[in-house]
């Protein structure tokens, strides 16, 4: 395949020039023209204002800033409304193909709708129809096809839509978005294939423009896997130059660094994301990318072993009177107190844990988020002998995991089912049966294998052979726990506890 930069009016999205502020009619938050987004060439075949406001709109979509792209498609729909890829754009900000949260069905009404009125625009160019088919098979009015379903099917219209106009950087990247959205539910040789494909699309689409939003983002999500990360090191500095307005863009290059345990990049990142973040609302609330950006905060600043940091970043967060409700404010609401409690090993604090809290959040459709607080409860109360609320703890992470897995939602089932065998195994400690503690911690590092790190997630609360270290270290096995210990350190690299487990089985062992 070799791609190239389209004929047609080539749009820098640079520092353009501002025709005003866009404003979705039911928020409060505001988008100019002034910030620098990056380049994005699409020019739809509408006029030539109006495409090159869809290439804005296009810009902050690759950007993965969703709500912010719908103001600008919405804005150009009214003012447009024979443009068929301003209706295109809304429908394609419902969804949100790496992010944990699910549409509902008033979502899936309105991304219909939106699309059902790109279609009355009656698109004649070929592009077009395959990118507003490809979203259209997401939004097909199909009660039993279930949200994998969806994704695969749109996944299926970007192939089509990719093989038709391979040479379209925008088409590729979106490609790429869409092998990355269906290596989530996959395993194994198919996962690495995926994984494989996206990354060397995304390659080639960067090559042809190095500041193409969706070339940089989509291929940091692509090497944010095992094994994978250095890969995107030469396209990583550059996202702040593309976009250094964009909390969004300031906070990925963390996922990066993250997995090569370089903390003072993820803390410096994270600290101008979340900075940047704090300025934008949605709806009267924060943008969630704040306290995204805040968790990886508190990790890094934890990793570093400057907890009276971690902790100040973590008062700043809850400061804040209302974040934008989601899935992902709430995986951060929850797991920022824990890894607090939990990193410092302050058990009481632990066992303490506030259940959905703050309440305005939808807890009732987050099992993962709501697990992590009962898992941080559930280690609290066995390291503080009340065996009883740890076995409550281990009760309500396997109903969690079953929702999860009832819902379709198999990946999240996964990572509650590691935390519960985990906190099994510390029960099974606390009982005295050694053996069957080691054999369930065992357990939960090998099923941890079979799945990726989410990428809402900066990391494990408490990684599965970081835990058999200690628990090892604990049954006077140093030989044994430094091995486990670098098995942790070889998949969540320079982590505080796994190096500081190291040394302490290092010098029971010379000690002998």
């Amino acid at each position: 395949m070799n791609l190239r930069l389209l004929p047609g009016a080539f749009v820098a999205l640079l520092m353009t020039t501002s025709v005003g502020a866009m404003q979705d009619h039911d928020g409060d938050h505001q988008i100019t023209d002034a910030e620098a987004l990056g380049v994005v060439t699409f020019q739809p075949a509408c006029d030539g204002v109006s495409a090159n406001a869809f290439d804005r709109g296009l810009a902050l979509k690759h950007h993965m800033m969703y709500e912010q792209a719908r103001d600008a498609f919405r804005a150009l729909a009214e003012d447009d409304p024979d443009c068929a890829m301003a209706h295109w754009g809304v429908a394609a900000t419902w969804f949100q193909p790496l992010w944990p949260g699910r549409p509902d069905q008033d979502v899936l009404d309105a991304g219909r709708q939106a699309i059902e009125r790109a279609r009355e625009a009656e698109p004649k160019d070929a592009r077009e129809i395959a990118l507003i088919d490809a979203v259209g098979a997401f939004f097909q009015d199909d009660t039993g096809l279930g949200y994998r379903g969806r994704m695969n099917a749109w996944a299926d219209g970007m192939a089509a839509a990719y093989a038709a106009h391979p040479d379209d950087l925008d088409i590729a990247a979106l490609y790429g978005l869409s092998r990355l959205a269906l290596a989530m539910a996959a395993d194994g040789e198919t996962r690495d294939h995926l994984h494989d494909e996206a990354e060397a699309v995304l390659q080639q689409v960067w090559q042809q423009e190095n500041a193409h939003p969706g070339a940089v983002h989509y291929a940091i999500h692509a090497t944010d896997v095992d094994g994978r990360a250095g890969n995107a090191l030469p396209m990583v500095e550059s996202y702040s130059a593309i976009a250094p307005n964009v909390p969004h863009a300031l906070h990925m290059p963390s996922h990066i660094y993250v997995r090569l345990g370089d903390w003072d990049e993820v803390i410096a990142w994270n600290r101008r994301s979340a900075d940047v973040a704090l300025e934008h609302e949605v709806n009267g609330a924060v943008s969630f990318h704040y306290i995204h950006a805040m968790d990886y905060l508190v990790y890094g600043y934890l990793q570093r072993g400057q907890f009276e940091k971690a902790e100040s970043a973590y008062r700043e967060a809850m400061k804040v009177e209302r974040h934008q409700p989601g899935f992902a404010a709430a995986y951060h609401a929850a797991a920022m107190p824990a890894r607090l409690a939990v990193e410092q090993r302050e058990w009481n604090v632990a066992r303490d844990l506030m259940i959905r809290s703050p309440d305005y959040l939808p807890w009732a459709q987050s099992y993962w988020p709501e697990g992590i607080t009962w898992y941080g409860r559930g280690l609290g109360a066995i390291h503080t002998d009340d065996r009883a609320l740890a076995e409550e703890a281990e009760k309500r992470l396997a109903t969690l995991r079953d929702l999860a897995r009832d819902e379709g939602e198999d990946r999240f089932a996964t990572y509650i089912e590691v935390d519960r065998l985990l906190l099994a195994g510390w029960i099974e400690h606390a009982a005295g049966n050694m053996e069957r503690a080691v054999t369930l911690m065992e357990e939960a590092a090998e099923l941890e294998g079979t799945v990726e790190k989410d990428p809402v997630s900066p990391g494990a609360l408490y990684p599965p052979y970081e835990a058999l270290g200690d628990l090892l270290l604990a049954l006077a096995r140093p030989d044994e726990a430094l091995q486990a210990y670098q098995a942790s350190d070889a998949i969540w690299p320079a982590r505080y506890n796994t190096l500081a487990g190291m040394e302490l089985a290092r010098g029971q062992i010379g000690g002998r």
